[in-house]
């Protein structure tokens, strides 16, 4: 599917919507009644696996650890690989944030 079909008005919207949030309270109050239990944690996994993947974990204990099935794995190394540097952004800013919390 081309980005083009992906990025639709209500798409927009919804993205300036998680950028209107103020808080991690608020963005996990607009999570919960925008997706459903499993999509939440989904997509946490995912980023879970994102960060293991970053650090070089193998694709064996990232499962072990996470519950990720290989294809999920797969699938987010080929999008930290190839795709949008979504992960990596939102990877890098966690560890800067995490950083500034042990100072």
């Amino acid at each position: 599917m081309s980005p083009d079909r992906v990025r639709t008005p209500e798409v927009e919207a919804l993205l300036k919507a998680f950028c209107a949030l103020e808080s991690p309270e608020e963005a996990y109050a607009f999570l919960q009644d925008l997706a459903t239990i499993r999509e939440i944690g989904d997509m946490a996994q995912r980023l879970a696996v994102a960060r293991m993947l970053a650090e070089g974990e193998h694709y064996t204990r990232i499962g072990e650890v996470t519950g990720a099935s290989s294809t999920t794995i797969s699938r987010v190394s080929r999008c930290l690989h190839y795709g949008a540097d979504g992960y990596s952004r939102v990877i890098e800013r966690l560890g800067k944030l995490e950083e500034g919390d042990d100072a």
